[in-house]
């Protein structure tokens, strides 16, 4: 069993409701989606990296004793061999963060399912081949009730700029999947850069303030740029 790995470092988790946390990264390499503002491209539009065993990306998570491990890509999870590797990092005693975009849905070993549906911004509009695939199933409300009832999770939307559409569609989508707790839907701004992240959550504020969503940051940015390994 194995898989194609982009990147695998060790650093602090940058997003979410467990920012902050030293975690080890495993970067899949593959994706079903081509979001047009994709910041990891080598794992999505042109998937790079070595094909792995799951006993070789065990030996590299475990070259630093940290105690989360966060599976993203890519699409972690689109490949089989995923199953394995969450049941040997589940055997070491790690706490496991899936980030998937919620279009597919497996029973697996996880701790936290990172969910972030993509929100119509997204679709590479004119783009030969990918639009329509891209369009068809970047929303799939079946799947995203499955992975919310079988697992803790939260739900993370890039939003571009909190217009008034973005937002509608967000609810509707939450409308659709059943009853999510407020505090489990978070707002990322898009952005690659720290005066754009910036910028753009000074307009989300108001929005998460009268839903009591959360603002999320992207503190990888802050920290250390628009880098690779962090």
């Amino acid at each position: 069993m194995k898989l194609r790995i982009a990147e695998i470092f060790h650093s602090i988790q940058g997003e979410g409701i467990w920012a902050g946390v030293p975690s080890t990264f495993v970067r899949v390499s593959g994706c079903n989606l081509r979001c047009i503002w994709c910041d990891t491209p080598y794992a999505s539009w042109k998937p790079e990296g070595p094909t792995m065993t799951i006993d070789e990306i065990v030996a590299e998570v475990t070259r630093e004793n940290l105690n989360h491990v966060v599976l993203t890509g890519g699409e972690p999870m689109l490949f089989d061999p995923i199953i394995d590797l969450t049941a040997k990092l589940k055997q070491l005693g790690k706490t496991i963060t899936i980030e998937t975009a919620g279009t597919i849905y497996r029973d697996l070993d996880c701790d936290l399912m990172s969910v972030s549906p993509k929100l119509a911004h997204s679709t590479p509009v004119g783009t030969k081949n990918w639009e329509q695939r891209h369009e068809d199933l970047r929303l799939q409300p079946e799947i995203l009730r499955k992975l919310i009832n079988k697992y803790p999770y939260q739900l993370k939307f890039v939003v571009s700029n909190g217009a008034q559409n973005e937002i509608e569609e967000i609810e509707k989508l939450l409308d659709s999947i059943g009853s999510v707790p407020p505090d489990r839907v978070l707002l990322m701004p898009e952005g690659r850069d720290q005066a754009t992240l910036w910028e753009k959550a000074k307009h989300l504020i108001p929005i998460v303030i009268e839903r009591n969503w959360r603002l999320a940051p992207r503190l990888q940015i802050d920290l250390f740029g628009d880098t690779r390994g962090t």
